[in-house]
Parts: structure tokens; sequence; C-alpha cells
């Protein structure tokens, strides 16, 4: 009887040192939403890879933010804590620009880690003056690794050595989903995730931060004898003042958005969409414990 392996590979750090990135590049799909702007990621997200003999569930998690503002980025934090409880491998990932003081709680968290744990120094395609070998100095110091990868996950440079390890120290086991299965979240929740990527790209300072996207309707329809994916979607901001912001001048705003959003979710799902918008005003939603419930920052 032939072996399977299987386990959870959870990627830690804090915001903007690419963590989205490189688990999109290790499952081999795009899974998690990518800006150059900080807090992208808001939930844990399971990227699934499968082949016959193996299993391996990647879990990209929010940066860990050292002084959370509202109950939304305190639920942020406990998603990105949470990947220390169940992990079968820990991915700390930092880059050469980062830097830490050596008290910071996931510190505490790795060192106290029994799994095995590799140190992912990320955006050497950047380093010129040997900040990448500083950094992993400083880091061994702190905290007993069980390996060190100098990665440019953009690059995808040395991301299958780091893969290949992965796979080396898999433990055996049962897969845990469906070996079609590419994710645990619905398809609803990667289009709120591509609208909402067009949002921190195309909306500046604190709007993107401000908004949340729900998807109210996704039903597959049939136009001309061909399948049409009917999709709205709710836009919430937290201040009456940011929904004509959204909406724009004329509606162009948001006519602009749901063109770049469109286009994606297209590709994405490779069928013609139908998509519609809305901008909805929960003031103050991202310290309402019950509306964070609703969007499903409770789990």
């Amino acid at each position: 009887m032939s072996v399977h392996q299987s386990g959870f590979v959870n990627i830690i750090g804090n915001p903007n040192v690419g963590k989205s990135t490189l688990m999109n590049v290790l499952v081999g799909e795009k899974m998690s939403i990518i800006t150059s702007k900080p807090q992208t990621t808001r939930h844990r997200i399971f990227g699934i890879r499968s082949e016959d003999d193996y299993q391996i569930v990647f879990s990209d998690t929010p940066g860990i933010i050292q002084d959370p503002a509202y109950g939304m980025q305190s639920a942020m934090n406990k998603f990105a804590f949470s990947s220390f409880e169940d992990a079968d491998i820990l991915l700390f990932m930092t880059d050469i620009y980062e830097q830490y003081t050596g008290d910071e709680p996931i510190i505490k968290s790795l060192i106290n880690a029994e799994v095995p744990k590799y140190l992912i120094i990320n955006k050497i395609d950047l380093d010129k003056d040997g900040k990448a070998v500083e950094v992993a100095k400083t880091w061994e110091s702190r905290v007993k690794f069980d390996e060190l990868f100098f990665i440019s996950a953009e690059h995808k440079t040395n991301t299958d050595t780091l893969f290949d390890t992965i796979l080396k120290v898999l433990p055996q086991g049962p897969p845990y989903y469906p070996k079609d299965e590419l994710s645990d979240k619905p398809e609803r929740f990667f289009v709120s995730e591509i609208i909402r990527e067009k949002i921190l790209t195309q909306y500046k300072q604190e709007i993107p931060y401000s908004c949340e996207v729900i998807v109210s309707r996704f039903k597959e329809e049939e136009k001309n004898g061909s399948p049409l994916l009917m999709i709205y979607a709710d836009i919430y901001v937290d201040r009456k003042s940011q929904k004509p912001i959204i909406i724009g001048k004329g509606g162009e705003a948001i006519k602009k958005l749901g063109i770049a959003s469109r286009i994606s979710i297209e590709a994405f799902f490779d069928k013609h969409i139908y998509l519609d918008l809305n901008v909805k005003i929960k003031e103050n939603w991202r310290n309402d414990e019950r509306v964070l419930k609703h969007f499903g920052y409770d789990s």
C-alpha cells in the first residue's frame, strides 16, 4: 500500500512581507489577493495542493498588527495566532527590510512551537549589500529554526527548494479535503476578495480599509445558450461621507471598479459574468461585534 502524506503548512509574519505571494506560488493558483498596501489579507485562507500521494493545506494569514485600533484588527490577529494551534509545519516569513525589537509576542510563540519551523527571508532580489545574511543572524539568535531559506516569492527564487523540503517532512496521513478542491473558502469569498483587491488599488487613504464586500447573490444562469454568472455584491463603508467617494462623480469611480472587478472575476472563473455593485453604509462596522460576526470575523 502506498504511503500518503498530508498536513497543514502555515505561513505567518507581519503585513507586507510577501506571505500571500508565497502561498499563491506554493499552491500554484491565486488564492490570496496581493497589493502593496498593508492589511490586504483579512481572513485566514487555506490553499490546497494535492497529488495522488500527498495533500498540503497551506494557510495564509493576516499580518500581525502590533496595536490593533479596531475590533476587526483584533479578529485578524486571532486568525494569525490560530496558525500556531494546528500547524504541522510553520513558515515564519520576514524580509530584508523588516526590523523587530525582539519582544514581539510572535517570537515567544515561535520559540514554544514544537513543530518544524523554517525561517523564510524574502525579497532577496532587492538585496544589494548583504542585508539578508544580517537578518538571518539576528533571527537565528532569537529562535532555533530547523532550516533557513532565502527567497524571492515574486520571482519564484528558491521556492521550489522550499516546497521540496516541506514535502520531505510532511507527516503521513489521509487527505483532509477532496482532491479536486483548491480552498476551504466558497466561490463567493473569492469574488469578494477580487472586488476588495480592486478597491485597494483604485482608492486612496482610509477608504479601502473602511470597506467590506459581501456577495448577496451568486447564481449561474444561461443567456444566448451560454453560461452567465449573475453576481450582486454590496460594498459596505463605515461613514456616510465615504459612499460618494466610492461612487465618484456621475458614478465614474464605481463604474471603473466594476469593469476592473468583472475582468478579473471572469478570468478567475473562466466564464462571462454580470456584476452589480451597490454601496451601503454600516457605520462603525469595524468595531461592531455583531456586524463583524456577520462579515465572517468570528472564526
